[in-house]
């Protein structure tokens, strides 16, 4: 008997990029500048913190919505950074950001509901929405800044049109956007009626003085705004899965009808960690963003010395590259190109458009790697000549 199909929605979805480029970096021993995180360790204070929880018993299920002490942490944290008025009825702790996307868009998304992404797109918005039964419509952040058409924008709106979903600061191009980005953006969600997703997992990393917004604190947006951040990217634990949902309580009680059949609860023991963690942001975030900024410096200045144009970034540890026009080679060529004969791993960026084909000319770098990972990653492009 031939078996049933599997669903259709997930016969959209591909293995993640991000997959595919790590398992080729170690089949071609290649130096990967390609998946998002860090090759090193977060603080170590924080380890004995989530060590203390366990020993102290607290290795239990936590409450399905998070733990109430890590939970009013952010509510201080979001009064403190962003002047927003929120209580701990107001938040979702999550399996890490990821989670509290999927969380959301479920939520929110209703079959034939079109969602507008700005591309390039982290991908995973794309495939929650067609998890959730959406239709995404793109905006496309074009080069060399990454600026939107508004107009365009405005176009992609429909009588169908339910959400939009930014990223703030942007992964892959390192954007942050404007002032004058996020006030339209708002006004186009107050008059059409729309909810807004923001995701700003690297909110707290921005450089040589840019400053992040976060979209919730424009007028009519507290209201109909979810907005997500990870103590992960913060800091430096990805492993930990430790992420949040913030909004007004109407859209948060949503969001928790989905995430209690997805996950219920979150480690404990690191939220545990990541309470304590966050009372100490002020004192952690300085050292932080020294860092941070002293490896895109360094990532910058060793591109010079490549074929490949670099595009700056304002914020978040990418870089996105321009391939050179003269090879002759798309992103996807050029990344295999280079992971198995100058063994360093990229990410092909054509994988976060889905209209624009800006992306076949640009790879995307991390730079949240040891400084020796930087610069021997850097040294191998280097020997790719046109």
């Amino acid at each position: 008997m031939e078996t049933k199909n599997f669903s259709n929605r997930i016969s959209q979805m591909g293995t993640s990029i991000f997959s595919v480029m790590s398992k080729l970096a170690i089949e071609h021993h290649a130096v990967n500048l390609g998946q998002g995180f860090p090759d090193f360790d977060g603080p170590e204070w924080i380890m004995d913190e989530a060590y203390k929880a366990m020993k102290e018993g607290k290795n239990q299920y936590a409450p399905m919505n998070g733990i109430i002490s890590l939970r009013r942490v952010i509510t201080d944290l979001y009064k403190k950074y962003y002047d927003l008025k929120i209580n701990d009825d107001n938040v979702c702790i999550t399996a890490g950001a990821t989670e509290a996307l999927f969380s959301s868009i479920n939520a929110l998304v209703d079959t034939g509901d079109e969602v507008i992404i700005f591309e390039p797109f982290y991908d995973a918005y794309q495939a929650d929405v067609i998890l959730a039964g959406g239709i995404p419509k793109y905006v496309t952040l074009k080069k060399p800044d990454f600026s939107f058409d508004f107009e365009e924008f405005e176009n992609e709106i429909t009588d169908k049109t339910k959400l939009i979903i930014v990223n703030n600061p942007h992964n892959p191009s390192g954007k942050v956007y404007s002032y004058e980005e996020l006030e339209f953006i708002s006004k186009m969600a107050v008059k059409y009626n729309l909810y807004i997703i923001s995701d700003e997992v690297y909110e707290f990393l921005t450089f040589d003085g840019v400053k992040h917004i976060t979209i919730a604190t424009f007028p009519g947006l507290a209201e109909r705004t979810i907005t997500i951040s990870s103590t992960g990217k913060t800091f430096s634990m990805t492993g930990w899965k430790i992420g949040y949902a913030v909004g007004c309580e109407k859209m948060i009680d949503a969001v928790k009808k989905v995430h209690q059949w997805a996950t219920f609860a979150v480690n404990t023991p690191s939220q545990h960690a990541m309470a304590k963690a966050l009372t100490r942001l002020e004192f952690y975030l300085p050292e932080f963003r020294k860092m941070y900024q002293m490896k895109k410096d360094l990532i910058i200045s060793h591109l010079k010395g490549t074929d490949f144009k670099s595009h700056e970034p304002q914020g978040s540890y990418f870089v996105m590259v321009d391939i050179p026009a003269s090879s002759g080679l798309d992103d996807i060529q050029m990344a295999n190109l280079l992971v198995k004969d100058y063994h360093i791993a990229t990410v092909p960026n054509s994988v976060f458009y889905g209209k624009s084909d800006e992306g076949k000319t640009m790879l995307r770098l991390c730079f949240a790697k040891n400084d020796n990972t930087i610069i021997e990653g850097i040294n191998n492009l280097k020997k790719y000549k046109v």
